[in-house]
């Protein structure tokens, strides 16, 4: 899987978050709650399809790229609110009475979205599933110790979707019973959720619905200059991976053989639009380390350390290097906020009782601000409670799909037994709590992290006899159990404060979920179908193929063929990861908000650096923007941002299907050194 953004790393500790008074402003004194039924209409569910299928596509793109996913969830609730108020005025222009449009359908509707484009996410596209196929062998090379002809599983339609459906609704039912518990007892934050809720909350309101108008103006106006812009370049792309404006040498011809240019892409800018400072610095640092220092100086020892005959992609030469690397940069990183935060979260277990005795009694507070957040807060748990999700109703299905699932996955996956996905649905629950928690302290999710942890464990069980492919598919159950678990949460907490359903909420997953299992798998298959896919020198890399493969194969075999002081460098930076994540935590704020994030920094050392530039390209223009105009920023970076990478991301279907029709570029703009006087 890709490595998602977060939308705030820092852990929030708020017992009575001051959410609760921006809502006093917002929240009506007699505001009319629809029942639960109500909140789930045709229309949302047309415009949630059709959303998350439009996301399915940009995560492919951007999974299939750099494997650096921002979250949409602020696109999801934009978008569901315009085509749904755009649809309802042009009904009612018509003469057609319509039903009015509420927080909650909108609420509805970007659960549903989110949970659909969610399992383009989880669901391995980029990752684990593709980490099986043929060409991920060949590219790692047949001679290559533990990768075996007999661990190749080739994407497939059918077998695509029938394996999300046995495996992504298990989440869903994991955790129902506790959403009390970590909505209500616990309060937690769940920045991302929490943030998706005020946003809504604020479109149905007079002066928020004026500030939506214009966000959504905002962003069709980025939405089509993105799209044209893709579409003009696509006439200089040439056949081949050599032509157009993505490979323009913007910082002259050396740098360029480094991987250093812009390559106008308006999806990486907005990107950069959207990922924090930090985080864009971060992959900017981590290209620069790289490809400016590191290996240019690995090659110098060609012909000493590895053979200098190698091909480009062979794992006994450069490439293991930047391969491994960037795998021990990331397991250092996931290793250290694994133990952080399942430490914060037996402290916080610990410590929540007495901290509860210890609030103050809001209901002795006189004044009218506090007795506004006591009404709130009571309508919100009334609301949040009324529609109750019985507990053998989740029991049973949670049950019932483990069943279902264990005995389908081994015909699917033959290597990995049905013991071993029956242990992995008896310990899924605790690290799904455990990650549900967990995001949300910290708005955090540590699903990737669970994954691998499987992979390695149930590689190393199986063996060379089918390990690899024992081991994908184990990362895959668990992480789309403890992915949905906290997505699912993260939705009870934004349906908790926009007086939405928590019924309402559930079945939203459901459907969403249901969604995602079949459009994720067909919007795959349109790039698979049209596209190179996993090719080292094409635009859809598919990086994390090649890294979650080697991670099953080291499970196995060990490190026993790695290139001359590869294993040593992998050691001096995962090292070196755990000791800038603990630096990040011990020091102060002033000081850890310049510190790079390591996760980030291993991206490009696989990929290249010309994706950071582009990066800090949005990065530098939303500075500069902050700068002249704070407020203007705050409001609209989002829409432009998600502009740029909707349009982009629209023309990836025309490019598809002009691909598939073999109709080729008509312009081949390519750059090379003068001729010599």
């Amino acid at each position: 899987m890709g490595t998602e953004i977060p939308t705030s790393p820092e852990i929030s500790e708020a017992l009575l978050p001051e959410s609760n008074k921006t809502a006093t402003v917002i929240l009506d004194q007699d505001e009319h709650v629809p029942e639960w039924k109500e909140q789930i209409t045709i229309r949302g569910l047309a415009v949630s399809a059709l959303l998350g299928t439009l996301f399915c596509i940009i995560t492919h793109k951007l999974n299939l790229t750099v494997g650096i996913i921002p979250s949409l969830n602020v696109a999801a609730g934009l978008l569901g609110f315009f085509f749904v108020k755009s649809w309802t005025g042009f009904l009612s222009k018509l003469g057609f009475t319509v039903k009015p449009f509420t927080k909650q359908e909108n609420t509805v509707i970007q659960t549903c979205v989110v949970a659909c484009y969610g399992l383009a996410f989880s669901g391995g596209f980029g990752s684990y599933l593709i980490a099986m196929d043929e060409k991920t062998y060949k590219l790692i090379g047949a001679d290559y110790p533990g990768n075996h002809a007999e661990d190749i599983i080739n994407p497939g339609l059918w077998w695509m979707i029938g394996f999300l459906f046995v495996v992504s609704f298990l989440g869903l039912f994991s955790l129902v019973p506790l959403r009390r518990v970590m909505v209500l007892d616990y309060k937690l934050t769940y920045p991302s959720g929490t943030a998706t809720a005020m946003l809504i909350n604020s479109f149905h309101t007079n002066t928020g619905a004026e500030l939506a108008a214009n966000q959504v103006k905002c962003l069709g106006k980025y939405l089509s200059l993105s799209l044209v812009w893709s579409c003009f370049k696509w006439f200089f792309s040439g056949v081949g991976d050599a032509c157009g404006f993505d490979n323009f040498p913007t910082l002259g011809l050396t740098l360029f053989k480094n991987t250093f240019y812009f390559d106008f892409s308006p999806t990486y800018v907005g990107c950069g639009l959207i990922c924090p400072h930090i985080v864009n610095c971060s992959v900017l640092l981590g290209a620069i380390i790289s490809w400016g220092f590191l290996w240019p100086f690995v090659s110098q020892h060609a012909g000493d350390w590895y053979p200098a005959d190698l091909g480009s992609n062979d794992f006994k030469g450069l490439y293991g290097y930047k391969v491994f690397i960037a795998i021990a940069i990331i397991l250092g990183d996931g290793l250290y906020n694994l133990v952080k935060i399942i430490a914060v979260t037996v402290k916080e277990l610990c410590s929540n009782s007495s901290r509860h005795l210890n609030l103050p009694v809001v209901a002795n507070v006189v004044d009218d601000e506090a007795s506004e957040i006591l009404r709130v807060k009571k309508k919100r748990d009334e609301v949040f409670l009324k529609d109750r999700i019985p507990l053998g109703f989740a029991v049973s299905g949670y049950v019932g799909l483990a069943a279902i699932s264990t005995a389908t996955i081994p015909l699917i996956f033959p290597p990995l037994k049905w013991y071993f996905v029956l242990c992995s649905y008896f310990i899924a629950p605790a690290l799904a709590f455990c990650n549900s928690y967990g995001t949300g302290l910290t708005d955090w999710s540590l699903a990737s992290t669970y994954g691998k942890i499987g992979l390695f464990i149930i590689a190393s069980v199986v063996g060379s006899d089918g390990g690899v492919i024992a081991g994908l598919a184990a990362c895959g159950v668990m992480m789309s159990i403890v992915s949905t678990a906290a997505d699912l949460m993260q939705d009870f907490k934004t349906g908790y404060l926009t007086l939405s359903s928590a019924k309402s909420m559930f079945v939203s997953q459901l459907v969403g979920t249901a969604m995602g299992c079949i459009i994720a798998p067909l919007t795959f298959y349109l790039f698979w179908s049209a596209f190179d896919i996993g090719d080292p020198n094409g635009p859809y890399k598919a990086p994390y193929a090649v890294i979650f493969r080697e991670m099953a194969i080291l499970g196995i075999e060990g490190f026993a063929e790695l290139p001359k002081h590869c294993l040593a460098l992998c050691y001096g930076f995962f090292v070196a990861a755990l000791i800038v994540n603990l630096l990040r935590d011990i020091t102060p704020p002033k000081i850890s908000q310049f510190i790079p994030i390591p996760m980030a920094m291993a991206v490009p050392f696989y990929i290249g650096a010309y994706f950071a530039i582009d990066m800090f390209v949005g990065t530098v223009i939303l500075f500069v923007w902050e700068r002249i105009n704070r407020k203007d920023a705050d409001d609209f970076a989002g829409a432009v941002a998600s502009g740029l990478i909707c349009g982009d991301g629209i023309w990836t279907i025309p490019s598809a299907i002009l691909s598939i029709l073999r109709i080729n570029p008509p312009i081949c703009m390519y750059f090379k050194p003068a001729l010599a006087s």
